[in-house]
């Protein structure tokens, strides 16, 4: 009997069990189904076990994605399901796996490099959709492979040429040596090379960038919520990247050029922990230019460049860089022969650049480092005057030192938010100018003092996503700055501009502080998988900037910190924008507003000569300035036939606030300053016809520039003199080029080990002959001029470029 009792409770207990069982299944079964797991994806470099940054990551069916951190991981909170993921990154095999999702995982894929890399694949935004989700707004960036891309002036990828493509981004012309970003001054741009700032970036008169084009890895543009680690510019941020030497076998690739070579080397020194690249390029053009233009037959020109890192990996969480540039450029212009009392043949410029970047990045984990690093800039510009009948050279010279300490904590809170925060120490040593007459007694020495400055600042950054259609990133930053001495204070009559007094101030001793909080706001709302709509808001200081009278600062430029007289500068920027994704994300649609107002922008005095005066503040002003614009850019980066158009139309204006009538520019009413375009169109068009040609066509056509011209004339011992009293009252003749590339490959390679490739470019194809400038001279007879007001007073226009620049460039490729 108890035997039976105790079959039958167990035949119960057995059911109960086996209900209880199913009933847990079923529910375990969908709350699993309903529950999100983490998981994480690791990419590494398959022959050097080398996490890769950056690296491309799509997951099907979700349709999402996103891209490796600098430890090479990337992570995402999915539902349970199976996953089909593709991972991408320039230069590698496209490596595909499935995926079960039902627990929190982290896989590791190894991706195995090309045979052969392409340099003319155009590659989509760093992250996908990356126009659609980022809170920041008015950013660009450009990979080392779409620079390749675009048609260049003389047959090679070059950074500043390719941003000039872009909306919003210009500069002065033919011969200038900086950008101008939505109608800013060339100085308000603040240009970073591993995050060493560079003060002069261009070789041959503009036509070139000074960065060593093949070791760039990546490109930064920042027009508007600049992001908070950023300081000490009013208008943008360009930041190039040198890529890091992650290799495990001797590399070499260049180019042979008519105008310039180069040549790459990559290198382990000691395997998987010491790597080495150097990338150098040279120019000889001297043959060249009287073949361009009647104008530059007695111009001279050479320059080189070289960039040096090294990367060192002690441990797994442990990586150090050193990065070296060194930028040299000399050339002879005849088209400025005299400056003050010294009468010269012609003039010659001696530009050198010395940058080091050293930098420490420690992973605490996956989420979280340390990034520390140290900087040193130095720039030293020579002005090189022969005199007339006499061997004699005088040469004036001037020098800025800048020392950077900075140290930057990051981490990833979790999918939907992050941080960082930092700190950073700046020195400023200014060497004004040194005249020295050499020989000669025309001119006497003069030796302008040193300025000392210190920039203290401490900065913060939060992005956070509330909900999966808003992003927001907000960050402050708080600067502090400190003029200290030794240095001589002048104490100007406020009616009379006249010196009354000069203040000493010893060495070490305090002469001026300013300081102030620059906060910034990003925010991005999804209306739907394709469209989004971004806002952003961001205050900007300036304390360093510099002074020049036309729209290429040189040669009697003048860099300047703030000091009592002279207040740093000050911006707001306001930015709106729409953005939308067609065709499978294949075409992307942008179309963004911004204003900008700035409060103490430099600009010099009516008849100001500032070559070797001692108290700048005599010959310049400033005042506040206001740009606004409306910006629209289509882009197509994928088909046989790729590329992008923009338009642009913008003002970009300043008003002088003087009681001095005599300091007051147009009468202290808005007028256009020397980079307001209103109009400015852009388009690329690259036709990829097979897989061994690609042809590449690019237009640029922009409001001309605005010039002054005289309002009245008067005779001074029989010359005809003119008399400017409004600046900036008429413009040049409207500006456009259109430029042609064609990139041939092999058909088949010579060797299994070497890679070429020809590239054949035409710079101004159609012969435009371009205005640089207007000028007034007495009236020559035979020559077609338009006359003044009826005088032999003659306006003659100048220009750099008559015809065509042709260039073909070899490049190659061993390992």
């Amino acid at each position: 009997m108890d035997k039976l009792i105790h079959k039958t409770l167990y035949a119960k207990h057995t059911h109960i069990i086996m209900f209880l069982a199913f009933i847990m299944t079923v529910f375990f079964s969908g709350t699993l189904s309903a529950q999100e797991f983490l998981l994480g994806v690791e990419v590494y470099e398959k022959s050097t076990n080398q996490p890769l940054e950056s690296a491309e990551i799509t997951i099907q069916p979700c349709a999402c994605g996103g891209i490796t951190n600098n430890n090479g991981l990337f992570t995402i909170r999915l539902k349970a399901n199976t996953y089909e993921l593709t991972v991408n990154y320039i230069g590698f095999k496209s490596r595909r796996t499935i995926v079960d999702l039902n627990f929190n995982n982290t896989i590791k894929l190894y991706l195995e490099e090309e045979e052969e890399q392409l340099s003319e694949v155009i590659v989509r935004a760093k992250r996908i959709n990356d126009n659609l989700e980022l809170p920041q707004m008015g950013a660009l960036q450009l990979q080392t492979q779409e620079l390749k891309k675009m048609p260049s002036g003389l047959g090679e990828a070059d950074v500043l040429r390719s941003m000039t493509l872009l909306a919003g981004v210009n500069n002065a012309g033919e011969i200038s040596n900086g950008l101008s970003v939505r109608g800013g001054a060339l100085d308000q741009n603040l240009l970073l090379y591993d995050n060493a700032p560079v003060f002069n970036p261009t070789h041959l008169f503009g036509l070139f960038s000074v960065f060593t084009p093949d070791v760039i890895s990546s490109v930064d543009l920042y027009r508007a919520n600049i992001p908070a680690r950023y300081g000490g510019r009013i208008t943008s941020v360009l930041d190039i990247k040198v890529k890091n030497p992650y290799v495990d076998k001797f590399k070499l690739s260049g180019g042979i050029g008519i105008v310039s070579s180069r040549l790459n080397i990559e290198t382990p020194i000691i395997k998987d922990k010491l790597m080495i690249a150097i990338g150098g390029r040279a120019g000889l053009t001297d043959f060249l230019l009287p073949l361009f233009s009647e104008r530059l037959k007695n111009t001279k020109a050479n320059f080189y460049d070289s960039t040096l890192k090294l990367l060192y990996l002690p441990t797994n969480n442990d990586q150090i860089t050193f990065t070296g540039f060194y930028s040299k450029d000399y050339y002879q212009l005849d088209l400025i022969t005299k400056i003050q009392n010294i009468n010269a043949k012609n003039n010659q410029y001696d530009f050198r650049t010395l940058n080091g970047t050293l930098n420490w990045r420690h992973s605490f984990n996956e989420k979280s480092n340390l990034r520390t690093y140290l900087v040193m800039s130095n720039y030293a510009p020579k002005t090189i005057f022969p005199e007339v009948d006499n061997p004699n050279n005088i040469e004036f010279s001037s020098q800025i030192v800048y020392q950077s300490l900075a140290s930057e904590f990051s981490k990833e809170i979790n999918q939907d938010a992050s941080y960082y925060l930092g700190i950073q120490a700046n020195k400023y040593e200014i060497s004004p100018g040194e005249l020295s007459p050499g020989n000669g007694n025309s001119v006497d020495p003069v030796i302008l003092a040193k300025e000392n400055s210190y920039e203290f600042a401490t900065y913060a950054n939060m992005n956070y996503n509330p909900t999966d259609a808003v992003a927001i990133s907000a960050g402050l930053r708080f600067s502090h700055y400190v003029l200290v001495g030794p240095y001589r204070q002048a104490v100007l009559d406020d009616n009379t501009g006249l010196l009354l007094a000069v203040n000493e101030f010893e060495k070490g001793a305090g002469v001026k502080t300013y300081n102030g909080l620059e906060p910034r706001l990003g925010a991005n709302i999804k209306l739907n998988q394709s469209t989004s709509i971004k806002a952003s808001y961001a205050r900007s200081k300036q304390y360093l900037q510099n002074v020049y009278n036309s729209t290429t600062p040189l040669p009697t430029s003048r860099w300047k910190t703030s000091d009592p007289n002279i207040l740093p500068q000050l911006s707001d920027t306001y930015g709106l924008g729409i953005y939308k994704n067609i065709s499978n994300n294949e075409i992307e649609l942008g179309l963004e507003g911004y204003y900008r107002s700035s409060e103490n922008n430099l600009t010099f005095k009516p008849g100001a000569d500032f070559f070797l005066e001692e108290f700048l503040e005599r010959d310049i002003i400033q005042g506040e300035g206001k740009a606004y614009g409306v910006e629209f850019s289509i882009k197509k980066s994928t088909g046989k036939v790729n590329g992008w158009f923009n338009y642009t139309w913008s003002k970009s204006l300043l008003r002088s606030n003087n009681e001095k009538l005599g300091d007051r520019i147009n009468n202290n009413n808005w007028f256009v300053s020397d980079f307001d375009r209103p109009h400015v169109i852009n388009s690329t068009v690259n036709f990829e016809g097979d897989r061994y040609n690609t042809w590449s066509f690019n237009f640029t056509g922009q409001t001309g520039r605005p010039y002054t011209v005289a309002n009245s004339v008067f005779k001074l011992e029989n010359l005809d003199v003119p008399i400017f009293i409004e600046r900036n009252n008429a413009r040049l003749r409207p500006y456009h080029r259109l430029d042609f590339s064609w990139n041939v490959k092999y058909s088949k390679k010579l060797n299994k080990r070497w890679v070429g490739d020809w590239t054949f470019t035409i710079y101004n194809v159609y012969s435009r002959r371009n205005p640089f400038n207007n000028y007034y001279a007495q009236r020559q007879d035979g020559v077609d001029t338009d006359v003044f007001l009826g005088s032999p007073l003659g306006s003659y226009e100048l220009s750099i470029l008559n015809s065509p620049l042709f260039s073909l460039t070899y490049n190659f490729v061993f390992q």
